[in-house]
């Protein structure tokens, strides 16, 4: 996927389908979950629940076509901000034939559950994603 070096590929099962045939609307959230589940472990190396130290604090989507059972599904993620305290990721989901299908964008916020508050994005976060997706995310 052009723009995407993180790359879930994603099958729709009978299950993720509702009673008009195609991917119902609240599964896209699942799959945009896995991709970033996916990208947070490539990109920042998190292993366990325990280093994963965000919550979603907003999400947007907007659907562009149907998806339905069979395709194979390519949920693209990546991030497109990096505040003091959390991150946005933008994500593309295509169909086996290109079409787009959903774009959408997360808003991540850094926590410590232990103390249940927030915590400026990990140093090394900001360090491994700027190397992985080639930008610098300096804030000003």
């Amino acid at each position: 996927m052009e723009g995407f070096r993180f790359v879930h590929l994603q099958d729709v099962t009978f299950r993720d389908l509702d009673v008009f045939g195609h991917v119902n609307n609240a599964v896209y959230l699942t799959y945009i979950e896995t991709a970033r589940i996916g990208y947070m472990r490539e990109v920042l190396g998190i292993e366990s629940l325990d280093d994963l130290l965000v919550i979603v604090a907003k999400v947007d989507i907007d659907f562009r076509s149907r998806a339905t059972l069979g395709e194979t599904l390519e949920v693209g993620a990546r991030t497109s901000r990096i505040g003091t305290k959390s991150l946005d990721l933008d994500h593309e989901i295509h169909g086996p034939d290109g079409r787009l299908v959903a774009t959408a964008k997360t808003t991540l916020v850094a926590i410590d559950y232990a103390a249940d508050k927030t915590i400026p994005v990990p140093k090394e976060w900001r360090e491994r994603i700027e190397t992985y997706e080639a930008k610098d995310f300096a804030t000003a």
